[in-house]
């Protein structure tokens, strides 16, 4: 290299085949360089696969979004259908306008109660509706009066309605399967239980007596309770697919009714 290509001091060089003045590899906009504007890496799934998702703590938080969602469900619908009851019952009198304004209020307080409940643990995060429309004329009335138009309120009253169904179904799905899964996969475990203290001979499935006629079952050999066991373990990776589907419903809800 001769004197005149050597860089002196003190002077910015470049990397081969950029300008002058342009970001280098040390530069934080090099990385980006040539990419078309606007387009970003795609995001990859940081779901669990099939295999970790019984053990990992997106699906507990889904199961337990799924089991919380019944008190949370038990409360919204009995705020919904109590309040919008009573202000139908009284809207040809003075009452039932503020009814109606303070069951709107409360649904979008319940609602943003479940943005939050999602965003924590379903990994949703759902943008708040608009504010509720401005009264036309100052004045309290005015003010009730125009709340009755908040068009998200509406949704949010019809969401803790017509959800509270579904997750008494998410409820009972969820823990039944998660309660079976794992109580049948572990019956190596506590198998030996039952003919030292209980007096049965295995895990009883049904023992009756029908016109005089004794029908039983128990689960006494190894095999059997290794086959029940791996029909224990097939529901207990079953479960977080299980419930996903079960709060995909949910998901869409909540974007639907409670957000923007």
């Amino acid at each position: 290299m001769t004197a005149s290509t050597l860089p002196q001091a003190g002077q910015r060089t470049t990397a081969p085949g950029l300008l002058p003045g342009a970001a280098g590899p040390g530069h934080p906009a090099y990385a980006t360089a040539g990419r078309a504007p606007g387009r970003t890496r795609p995001r990859t799934d940081d779901r669990p696969g099939f295999w970790r998702a019984p053990f990992s703590g997106a699906a507990f938080r889904e199961i337990g979004y799924t089991l919380t969602s019944l008190p949370v469900a038990i409360a919204g619908f009995t705020f919904a259908v109590t309040m919008s009851m009573l202000g139908a019952a009284l809207v040809l009198t003075a009452l039932g306008v503020p009814v109606l304004a303070a069951a709107l209020a409360g649904a979008r307080g319940l609602g943003s109660a479940e943005r939050g409940r999602t965003r924590g643990l379903l990994g949703l995060d759902v943008g708040a509706p608009g504010p509720v429309p401005a009264p036309r004329t100052p004045g309290r009335w005015a003010a009730l009066t125009a709340r009755l138009g908040d068009t998200a309120g509406w949704k949010a009253l019809l969401f803790h309605t017509v959800m509270f169904p579904w997750r008494v179904l998410s409820f009972v799905l969820s823990l039944t399967f998660l309660v079976t899964g794992w109580t049948v996969a572990l019956l190596p475990a506590y198998s030996w239980v039952f003919p030292h203290y209980v007096g049965w001979p295995g895990y009883r499935l049904y023992d009756y007596t029908s016109g005089g006629v004794h029908h039983s079952f128990y689960l006494s050999s190894p095999f059997q309770i290794a086959g029940a066991s791996a029909l224990g373990l097939v529901i207990v990776f079953l479960t977080p697919a299980l419930v996903r589907a079960l709060t995909n419903v949910d998901r869409a809800a909540v974007r639907g009714l409670l957000g923007k």
